[in-house]
């Protein structure tokens, strides 16, 4: 029995989901180790589950050190071809402040929620991102709960 061509696009049975996302993280994973090891290479793989949970692969001692050493290589870069232009001062810084966000990011997922750390600002815009978030789930919630209610009055008439 041969393989299919599968038609990409999402999965709306969560339980097929889940079970898809599973078998193609583990071999995502896999192949991620094999290039590592076959052409050694620091590899760093960073994989956030519809539900929030993050996954994560590092060929090297640690994650932060490979995404210090791109920010580096990103902000060279930025420097050798002058990016921020005269014009427009905050071209370049944006995208820098980007790549910065997403280390701290990734490096309070590894850390775990040690809420000491963070600053009454960092608290603040983690409260309106969760503010946001729940008003976001709370209208799906009610979407979804109309959506049903129509479709059981239709079923009902029938």
């Amino acid at each position: 029995m041969g393989r299919r061509k599968l038609q990409l696009q999402r999965i709306e049975d969560k339980s097929r989901c889940q079970v898809t996302f599973s078998k193609r993280r583990s071999g995502l994973i896999k192949k991620a180790r094999e290039l590592s090891v076959l052409c050694d290479v620091d590899l760093a793989l960073i994989i956030f589950s519809s539900r929030g949970r993050l996954y994560e692969f590092c060929s090297a001692d640690s994650l932060a050190g490979i995404l210090e050493r791109y920010q580096g290589r990103i902000a060279e870069e930025a420097v050798a071809s002058g990016a921020p232009k005269a014009e427009d001062p905050q071209a370049g810084y944006s995208s820098l402040h980007a790549h910065d966000e997403l280390l701290k990011i990734v490096q309070r997922q590894l850390e775990g929620p040690n809420f000491e750390q963070f600053t009454a600002t960092d608290l603040l815009q983690l409260e309106n991102l969760l503010n946001d978030t729940l008003a976001e789930i709370r209208a799906v919630k009610l979407l979804t709960a109309e959506t049903m209610e129509k479709t059981y009055g239709c079923a009902r008439e029938l």
